[in-house]
Order: C-alpha cells, then sequence, then structure tokens
C-alpha cells in the first residue's frame, strides 16, 4: 500500500470535503469545512489530505502555533479517517507519519494534539504512540497531550 500525505489544494478540495466521520464521532471533531476555514485564518495550520493508493481516506492539519508565553508549539490536530475506512490501522499508520512530517519540518520538540475524554479510540490510539496527558485543557475542553 502506498500512504501519502498531501497538502490541500483547488484540485483536491472537493474529494475531502466528501470525508465522513462515523455517526457518534460527529461530536469529537469540526466538520472538514470549518477546518479548512479555520486554516484560512490561521495561516500557520497546514491541512492535509490522507491517501492510500491515491484514495482520499481522511484528513489533518498540523503547524507551529504561538503558545502564551509568546513561544511555539507543535500541534497535530484536527485528524479523523472517513467513516468508510476506519478499523484499517490507517488511523494508527496516519498518526506516525504525521508525527514524521512534523518533527522534519519543524524539528525535534514536543507535539501537541488535543482529545475528548470520551474518546477512547483516540485517547488510546494516541496513548500507543506516545502521547501523555499533561493535565491541561484547551478552550473547547479537550484534554491536551504532549509527545516528547
Amino acid at each position: 500500500m502506498n500512504y501519502d500525505i498531501r497538502h490541500v489544494r483547488e484540485e483536491n478540495r472537493r474529494e475531502l470535503l466528501s470525508l465522513r466521520v462515523a455517526e457518534d464521532q460527529l461530536g469529537f471533531i469540526e466538520p472538514i469545512e470549518e477546518c479548512l476555514l479555520d486554516a484560512e485564518k490561521w495561516t500557520e495550520f497546514r491541512p492535509v489530505g490522507l491517501y492510500v493508493d491515491n484514495v482520499p481516506v481522511g484528513f489533518a492539519m498540523y503547524g507551529s502555533l504561538r503558545d502564551s508565553q509568546g513561544g511555539t508549539n507543535l500541534w497535530i490536530d484536527r485528524m479523523l479517517i472517513d467513516e468508510r475506512y476506519q478499523r484499517r490501522g490507517y488511523g494508527r499508520r496516519f498518526m506516525e507519519l504525521l508525527i514524521e512530517r512534523v518533527l522534519k519540518e519543524y524539528g525535534e520538540q514536543p507535539i501537541y494534539l488535543s482529545v475528548y475524554a470520551e474518546n477512547q479510540g483516540a485517547l488510546r490510539l494516541y496513548e500507543m504512540l506516545g502521547f501523555v496527558l499533561i493535565g491541561e485543557y484547551d478552550a473547547d475542553g479537550e484534554e491536551i497531550m504532549r509527545k516528547d
């Protein structure tokens, strides 16, 4: 299988907008349309499509964002796998690839993400990949995790 991470461009935007999460996951992540609007406002975010053998199966955003102390932190955000492609190991593989990409682009440093405590599947995945809860929450009430 060929796994590929592609920046969102005009030519792949429509196919990525067609991706959907399962009904019981709707409260855990914003719709892709909203994510792309957020990426236009916060240009530090890089929205990407996740592809397997040239088929779009997921979406994520990453970037180096300003923190409250005036520094920056690396974030992986808005990670989703379309409901038709879940339970195939794509989430784990793409998280591994996103971690590699972020560290290659920005250098070795901690990576942050946030997750709702009720999203047990995502929480387990992130813990398996070395992320730990740090006892802090984002503005939406999601728990923040860090990978050193």
